[in-house]
């Protein structure tokens, strides 16, 4: 008879899976036979330097190959389509209900796959200007994004904050459902056996409200992505370190509809605009 061999579910930070700092589990309403990592405090304070680090490979990537990585994650993801059902199941979802998140999860990784390499023409521009002159603008990444993810549709929702993010060139750190993390966590497993440069994607799990105001306190974190309303204590502890912070107010069937979860307008607020000027000779 096999040994079984029960998941521990941990975080996944610098491309590596540390348990928490704290020593700390909790167990989710959907699985509460289930013992998951619950992040602290300081280990958010520690995935913020591996996000940094990994900021400055994936940023220092061509466009294209980062679509090229996202889209192997596509690849994987498809490869570990059973097992990745099963990490479904254990949110109630049927196995019907596992089967159309994760394809609609592998859709959203090409779809942005492709988005990759053409964030510059559609954001950039070339501007019109008096005087000798080519006016380019064009758009740069912000830096270290943190992500809280919605408690429906645990990897989709989680993919479909994230990803934006990433296709702008910045590193994320997400904070998963935390009804149902293990999706999530697992997505870190296919992170880990993909190309993502070591902290270009960071995963935590633990309380939101618990975590959530120091994501949004953290002065090296430089945007937040939040599914939920408007948060007002969120909203001014961001204010106080001049962090951009963005809501997604959707219905929970909304998160289940993976061509309305195709936004460019969730890439647009995580980057920059620089403004070259270049003379022409006469």
């Amino acid at each position: 008879m096999p040994v079984p061999v029960p998941k521990t579910y941990k975080l996944f930070v610098g491309g590596k899976f540390p348990r928490s700092e704290s020593g700390r589990s909790y167990q989710p309403a959907a699985q509460p036979a289930l013992n998951v990592a619950r992040a602290s405090r300081k280990d958010l304070r520690d995935a913020v330097p591996a996000a940094r680090a990994g900021f400055a490979a994936w940023s220092g990537s061509a466009a294209y190959l980062r679509g090229q990585i996202v889209y192997r994650l596509a690849e994987m993801l498809a490869s570990r389509r059973q097992g990745m059902a099963d990490e479904l199941r254990l949110c109630g979802l049927s196995a019907a209900q596992a089967r159309r998140e994760l394809d609609a999860a592998i859709g959203l990784l090409v779809w942005h796959a492709g988005l990759c390499d053409k964030v510059q023409c559609l954001l950039g521009s070339q501007n019109s200007v008096q005087g000798p002159f080519f006016n380019f603008s064009t758009v740069e990444p912000t830096g270290v994004v943190g992500v809280l993810a919605p408690d429906e549709a645990p990897l989709v929702g989680l993919l479909a904050l994230a990803l934006p993010a990433l296709v702008g060139g910045n590193a994320v750190i997400a904070l998963a459902s935390e009804r149902a993390p293990f999706a999530a966590l697992a997505f870190g497993e296919v992170c880990a056996s993909s190309d993502v440069p070591a902290g270009a994607i960071n995963l935590l799990s633990g309380h939101r409200k618990e975590l959530a105001p120091h994501f949004a306190a953290h002065r090296d974190i430089d945007g937040l992505l939040a599914a939920g309303a408007p948060d007002a204590a969120l909203t001014a502890a961001a204010a106080d370190n001049c962090k951009r912070v963005r809501y997604c107010d959707l219905k929970p069937a909304a998160w289940a509809d993976a061509v309305a979860l195709r936004r460019l307008v969730w890439v647009e607020p995580f980057v920059e605009t620089k403004t070259l000027w270049h003379p022409v000779a006469p």
